[in-house]
């Protein structure tokens, strides 16, 4: 299953019962970015909006709504979006990059990562997600560069959107659209990957093809054969290996698939899902619990850190209660932010955050040293360990009689974590 050439991608996973062990969904992402980039865990709490006001994105201003929901998002700490997130309602979304035939302008538009955060904050379900980012492509557009750097880096976006009770894959070609209705277990990894079961489309999207000479008319309708490029980038010639790979290893878990054995599919780096190479690594993963039933809690592990194979899983529950937690919050830089000056990132900036930083003093200084390192892998196993049995606890509690309030959950176990790396470098 090994592969040659480790592309500069993600990965998305979901899986609904019965392709689930037990009765949830099971949403996991990780996402690879370039290797010296941070990335942060940020929460908002539900929010509510005066009449005409804007909201600032990545690059452009957006009509803001009356109301916003509560969301906890693992982002790139130069930019707004989100790479991967939740909202209070229990949706979840990650999103990928895409190319095809459709040209990638250079211009300031949505960046795919404004539009999931977008889209936690005001969509209550998976559905209805698919449909504000849909509108937003409609009235804005996708576009901008996507790196903290001089020389742009510009691409569509493909999303795995996903509730308590549903499944959607949204793929984008500029602005056109398909969307799939997901049953069983599906992945997502850097290319078109629906077929003929398109569930919703733009209105023009088979118009348009038509019109450009890539599809007869008379066919079959084939999302990916129709809107893929000929002859892919090498990036993308890749990403088919790893999406097989990801693939085989999901459906070889169906019926069977748990928190636990989608963060071993993050971990695995044979595939590479777990990637580090050609300057970009797997930067931070995610994994969320959602339960069918609605009186149990959604859960949210994140690693806030690089490499899931040498990181931490963390849940994080919404409740009453939530703050950010310091240690996972990059500092901010204001007006004198690169991407705030002109021409942009001209500049660079230290955006470690404290439990960033700790974790690669930790790693760098085992390195070399295969006792520190196993001790400091055991440790990390360990306190995992028992994040999983709080979280499957939580989970077995079905009448919600054992839950109280846990909104510093994650802030307890950030600050654990924390402890053991600042120790290990003592």
């Amino acid at each position: 299953m090994s592969i040659t050439e480790h592309p500069r991608s993600c990965d998305c996973f979901v899986s609904l019962p019965p392709a689930s062990l037990s009765s949830v969904v099971v949403f996991a992402k990780n996402s690879d970015r370039p290797r010296l980039e941070v990335q942060e865990v940020v929460y908002y709490g539900a929010a509510t909006h005066p009449p005409g006001s804007k909201v600032m994105c990545t690059y452009i201003e957006v009509e803001q709504v009356p109301k916003t929901l509560a969301v906890v998002l693992s982002r790139p700490a130069w930019l707004w979006g989100a790479e991967m997130g939740a909202n209070e309602m229990g949706v979840c979304i990650g999103n990928e990059a895409v190319w095809t035939k459709e040209p990638v302008e250079e211009r300031d538009a949505l960046l795919g990562m404004d539009l999931v955060r977008l889209a936690l904050e005001r969509a209550s379900s998976a559905e209805a997600a698919v449909h504000v980012i849909t509108d937003l492509l409609a009235q804005y557009g996708q576009g901008g560069s996507c790196k903290e750097d001089p020389e742009p880096f510009m691409y569509h976006n493909t999303f795995l959107l996903c509730d308590r009770l549903e499944a959607y894959v949204l793929e984008t070609a500029g602005p056109y659209w398909a969307v799939e209705r997901i049953t069983g277990a599906r992945n997502i990894s850097n290319q078109l990957s629906i077929g003929t079961s398109i569930w919703q489309e733009h209105p023009q999207l088979r118009s348009h093809a038509l019109a450009q000479g890539w599809w007869n008319g008379t066919e079959d309708f084939n999302f990916k054969v129709v809107y893929s490029l000929k002859t892919q980038p090498v990036r993308m010639e890749a990403a088919k290996a790893r999406y097989r790979a990801g693939q085989e290893l999901l459906q070889r878990q169906v019926g069977h698939i748990t928190p636990e054995s989608m963060m071993q599919l993050l971990r695995n780096k044979e595939s590479g899902i777990c990637m580090d190479s050609g300057g970009f690594r797997t930067t931070s993963s995610m994994v969320s619990v959602l339960p069918r039933c609605p009186h149990l809690p959604c859960i949210h592990l994140l690693t806030a850190t690089p490499d899931p194979s040498r990181s931490v899983f963390k849940p994080f529950v919404f409740g009453p209660k939530v703050t950010q937690v310091p240690w996972v919050l990059s500092p901010t830089f204001g007006e004198n932010d690169p991407l705030r000056q002109t021409p942009r990132f001209q500049t660079q900036v230290d955006r470690q955050h404290e439990l960033y930083k700790n974790h690669q003093r930790a790693l760098e200084a085992s390195e070399g040293n295969e006792d520190t390192k196993r001790i400091l892998q055991d440790k990390q196993g360990k306190m995992e360990a028992e994040n999983l049995s709080l979280v499957n606890n939580l989970l077995g509690a079905l009448d919600g009689s054992d839950l109280s309030d846990l909104s510093d959950l994650f802030l307890r176990c950030v600050k654990k974590e924390l402890t053991l790396y600042r120790e290990q470098n003592n």
